[in-house]
C-alpha cells in the first residue's frame, strides 16, 4: 500500500529583507568654497521644504569653516558616487579621523559607511553610520534620512530588534510616518515571529498608499498563516490572484496556502486554471498539483479518475520540459499509477526512474509491483538491486525480498532475507513473527 502523501508545507514566503539601499552619498552641503556664512544665507533663499518640519531635534549649527576640508569632502563624496572606492577612502578617512569640523567628520563617516555597504560589509556600515549619527552635527533632513537607512541596513543584516528600536526612535524624534516605514516595521516583526504586530504594521502601510509594494502582501499572508489564520491568508492570496490572474507568483502563493489548509479541490481548480492559461511554470507547482490529485484520490473520492488526472498532469509536464526526469518524479508517477490500480503503468514509470536513480528506492518500488503481479524472478532482481544501491527503509526491502524468494519456492533464501529484516528496528516485530510462523527460531 502506498503511504498517504503529506503535502509539503511551503517554506515561509520568500521576503526580501530590504531592497537595494542607496545611501545619501551626496548629502546637502550648505557651505560653499568661499565665505561659509555668506553662502549659507544665499542657499537658504532656494532651500527646499524641510523633510522633517515637526522634528523634536534642534537643528544644529554647522561648523565647517575650512575651505580645504570642504573641497576634500566634496571630492570624497563625488568619488563615492562615481564608484571610485579607493579614492573615496583615501580622501574621506583623514577627514573622519582628524577634521576639526564635526560636520565634516559626520559626512565623511557617512561616505565611508556607503563604501562598506557596497562591499557587502553591513556590520561595518552600521558601525560607521552610528558614529555619524552620534556625532550630532548633521542637518535634520540628513540626520533622519541616515537614521532611517540605518534601520534598513540593520534589517538586511538580520538585526531585527535593533532595526525596530532605530525605527521607533526615528519616528518619535522625526515625527514622520510613511507607508515604507510601517512596511519595514512589519517585516522586522515578522522575522521576530511577532505575527499580530506584523499584521497591524503591514495593514497600516497598505492604508497609507494607493500603490503598496507587492512584497508587503507576502509578509501579510505569511503572518496570517503563521499565526493560525490560514483562511485569511488563503483569501488574501486568492484575491491577489484574482487581480493578477497571469501572475505566477500570486498563483503559487494562493495554491500553496490552499494546500496548507487542506482545501485540495480549490487548490486543484486554481492550479488547473494556471496550467490552461500557461501561467503554471514552476516545477514545484506542477508537482503540488499531482500530489493534490493523489490526496483527493486517497480520500476515496473518484480514486481511479483522480489518479488518472494526476498522471495526465505528469505526462504534460514532462512533455513541456517543466517536470524533470528524476527518480523522485518518476516514483511519484508510479505511485499515482499504483493508487489508480494500473500496475503496468506503474512499472513503466518506475523502470524509467531506474535509469536516472542514484539510490535503490525506486527499484524497491518496482519490485513491490512486480511481486504483486507474481513476477517473482523480476521482483527478486529489482529488490536485490535496490538493496545493493542503498535504500531508506532497508527492513521493508528485505521483507519484500523474502516474499519474492518464497514465491520462487526458495524457503532457505526467504528465511535468510527475513532474518535480515528482523535486524532492522522498523520491521523487527513483523519479521520475527513471520520467522516464528515459519518454524524458524
Amino acid at each position: 500500500m502506498i503511504p498517504a502523501y503529506s503535502m509539503r508545507r511551503t517554506k515561509r514566503t520568500n521576503m526580501k529583507h530590504a531592497r537595494g539601499l542607496s545611501m545619501l552619498a551626496s548629502a546637502v552641503l550648505l557651505l560653499g568654497a568661499a565665505s561659509g556664512q555668506a553662502l549659507a544665507k544665499d542657499a537658504a533663499k532656494d532651500k527646499p521644504a524641510a523633510l522633517y518640519p515637526n522634528s523634536t531635534r534642534a537643528e544644529p549649527k554647522l561648523d565647517l569653516k575650512s575651505e580645504a576640508d570642504q573641497k576634500s569632502l566634496n571630492a570624497g563624496l563625488d568619488a563615492v558616487n562615481s564608484g571610485d572606492n579607493a579614492k573615496a577612502q583615501q580622501i574621506l578617512q583623514p577627514l573622519a579621523d582628524s577634521s576639526k569640523s564635526k560636520y565634516a567628520q559626520a559626512l565623511a563617516l557617512q561616505g565611508l559607511a556607503n563604501i562598506k555597504y557596497k562591499q557587502n560589509d553591513a556590520k561595518g556600515a552600521i558601525a560607521l553610520l552610528q558614529q555619524s549619527l552620534t556625532n550630532g552635527i548633521l542637518p535634520n533632513d540628513t540626520y533622519f534620512q541616515l537614521e532611517y537607512e540605518l534601520a534598513q541596513i540593520q534589517l538586511a543584516d538580520e538585526q531585527y530588534q535593533p532595526a525596530l528600536e532605530t525605527l521607533t526612535k526615528w519616528r518619535a524624534e522625526g515625527k514622520k510616518e510613511t507607508a515604507e516605514s510601517y512596511a519595514l516595521e512589519g517585516n522586522a516583526d515578522y522575522r521576530l515571529q511577532k505575527y499580530p504586530e506584523a499584521i497591524v504594521a503591514i495593514k497600516k502601510a497598505q492604508s497609507m498608499t494607493d500603490k503598496p509594494d507587492a512584497s508587503w502582501n507576502q509578509i501579510l499572508m505569511a503572518s496570517y498563516s503563521e499565526s493560525g489564520q490560514g483562511d485569511q491568508a488563503a483569501k488574501l492570496a486568492s484575491d491577489e490572484l484574482a487581480k493578477n490572474p497571469g501572475d505566477t507568483g500570486a498563483l503559487h502563493n494562493a495554491s500553496a496556502l490552499l494546500l496548507q489548509q487542506q482545501k485540495y479541490p480549490e487548490a486543484i481548480k486554481l492550479l488547473e486554471q494556471g496550467r490552461s492559461a500557461g501561467s503554471l511554470k514552476d516545477e514545484g507547482d506542477w508537482i503540488n498539483l499531482i500530489k493534490a490529485y493523489l490526496l483527493v484520490a486517497q480520500e476515496g473520492t473518484d480514486t481511479v479518475a483522480n489518479s488518472s488526472k494526476a498522471l495526465q498532469v505528469f505526462d504534460d509536464g514532462v512533455s513541456k520540459g517543466i517536470i524533470k526526469s528524476s527518480a523522485e518524479n518518476y516514483k511519484l508517477a508510479g505511485d499515482a499509477a499504483v493508487i489508480g490500480e494500473s500496475d503496468s503503468r506503474a512499472m513503466s514509470y518506475y523502470q524509467k526512474g531506474t535509469t536516472v536513480a542514484t539510490d535503490g528506492d525506486i527499484y524497491v518500488a518496482l519490485g513491490s509491483v512486480q511481486l504483486q503481479g507474481q513476477k517473482y524472478s523480476e521482483a527478486k532482481k529489482s529488490l536485490q538491486t535496490g538493496i545493493d544501491k542503498g535504500v531508506k527503509h532497508k527492513g521493508n526491502a528485505y521483507m519484500l525480498l523474502a516474499e519474492a524468494e518464497r514465491g520462487l519456492k526458495n524457503k532457505p533464501a526467504a528465511i535468510a532475507a527475513m532474518k535480515l529484516a528482523a535486524q532492522q528496528p522498523e520491521t523487527a516485530d513483523k519479521a520475527n513473527a513471520w520467522l516464528k510462523k515459519a518454524g524458524n527460531k
